[in-house]
């Protein structure tokens, strides 16, 4: 048992040292168009929640 543990956690290292990490300009600029596409979803989607609530709104009542 212990020694599959420490297989795992020495294949894991292994593994983690051929990851090629972003760099910080990658990374803030990757976040910058998640956190713009986020807000233009929301935006977009509480139009047409809005537009579809006052259609409803006036076949209702």
């Amino acid at each position: 048992m212990i020694k599959k543990f420490t297989k795992y956690i020495k294949d894991s290292i292994t593994e983690l040292k051929k990851v090629i990490w972003p760099t910080r300009k990658e990374v803030i600029k990757k976040t910058g168009q998640v956190l713009f596409i986020s807000i233009f979803v929301a935006f977009f989607l509480g139009v047409v929640d809005f537009a579809l609530t006052k259609i409803l709104e006036k076949f209702v009542g």
